[in-house]
């Protein structure tokens, strides 16, 4: 059970500084308030289609992306993808935009909840089909290899993230990828968010192997178990992995044992999952033991945090005003960006 693999966090992790703590914290709490505000927005009828909320698994996005060079190097999310693309610095106001379907989304109203791209931030997308986006963010990783050692551009030292959940480590997508990876030493970081289920299949019934991590030892490359809900572990974690990545020693396989709050999608009556194994984990709120930390720390006051908390609660509103007065994508566009353009 994933309860009894929680990794205890390490009283090494503990030193990180007062700017850093709060970057940290900033950006957890613009993904759970984001989320949350969604939620409101979905039932209220403004939003359309499927939306699969993060809340739970803040620590994950944030330990992994702010560990890298947030809009420099590449992530690489799944269809639960909002907070990974604000993590990477896709704008508030342009990803709620984005799921509202308007012109000024970061996917200009194309892509909506599942599909959030935005080449300025190197985001490489949100992907509906689970293992998708693990391919594109290969080849991410391969261009940053290729552009470096055999074109000679000392600046394509860019790292890739991949993300995906525990569910898709059983397609062939992740093991031939892991291959390649391999093989090849491409700088990439496989970020396996291992939130126990895989829509409704729980995790221990549908693989032989439930401890993911330990799948990076068959393609001889390291493989790493965090505990998910501790974004300084998780970052540590990450960080080691960047360096690895960046130094031309290949790729890592980082497993986070994390949580979603919510069911698996808006429309999931979140009936399958037991009031025990819920509790257990809300007990391990990610930004409540972040908060806690930077408090005992004396790195902050509390009513500097709720400061911190009012202020990204006033940039999501002013995101959601921005999408609702935004406009429609123009039907004269419909057959826009479908291929690439002259310029």
């Amino acid at each position: 059970m994933i309860e009894e693999r929680i990794i205890p966090t390490l009283p090494s992790i503990a030193a990180i500084s007062r700017e850093e703590g709060q970057r940290l914290y900033e950006d957890m709490n613009l993904g759970r308030i984001f989320e949350d505000k969604c939620a409101e927005m979905y039932y209220r009828g403004k939003m359309f289609g499927f939306v699969h909320l993060y809340n739970g698994q803040e620590a994950v996005s944030t330990g992994v992306v702010q560990a890298m060079r947030p809009g420099e190097d590449y992530v690489c999310s799944t269809y639960r993808d909002h907070v990974h693309a604000l993590s990477a610095g896709v704008p508030a106001r342009e990803v709620m935009a984005e799921l509202f379907g308007k012109a000024t989304g970061c996917s200009k109203g194309r892509g909506g909840s599942m599909h959030l791209f935005s080449a300025e931030h190197n985001m490489l997308g949100g992907y509906a089909f689970i293992g998708e986006g693990i391919p594109v963010a290969l080849g991410a990783a391969f261009q940053s290899k290729y552009r470096r050692e055999s074109m000679g551009d000392a600046s394509a030292d860019q790292v890739t993230a991949a993300f995906f959940g525990d569910g898709t480590t059983n397609n062939g997508q992740f093991f031939e990828c892991l291959n390649m990876a391999a093989l090849w030493k491409l700088p990439i970081l496989f970020v396996v968010e291992n939130n126990k289920w895989a829509i409704g299949m729980a995790h221990e019934r549908a693989t032989s192997q439930p401890e993911i991590y330990k799948k990076a030892s068959v393609f001889g490359l390291p493989g790493v178990e965090v505990d998910g809900m501790d974004v300084l572990a998780v970052r540590t974690v990450a960080q080691e992995a960047v360096a690895r990545a960046r130094a031309g020693e290949g790729p890592t396989l980082i497993e986070c044992l994390t949580y979603r709050f919510r069911g698996h999608s808006l429309a999931d009556p979140d009936e399958l999952r037991s009031k025990t194994e819920k509790e257990f984990w809300l007990a391990r709120d990610p930004i409540k033991r972040l908060k806690a930390h930077l408090i005992e720390q004396q790195l902050f006051e509390e009513e500097e945090l709720k400061a911190i908390e009012r202020r990204i609660q006033a940039e999501v509103e002013e995101a959601v005003q921005f999408a609702q007065d935004s406009p429609e994508p123009d039907p004269s566009e419909l057959h826009r960006f479908v291929f690439a353009e002259n310029e």
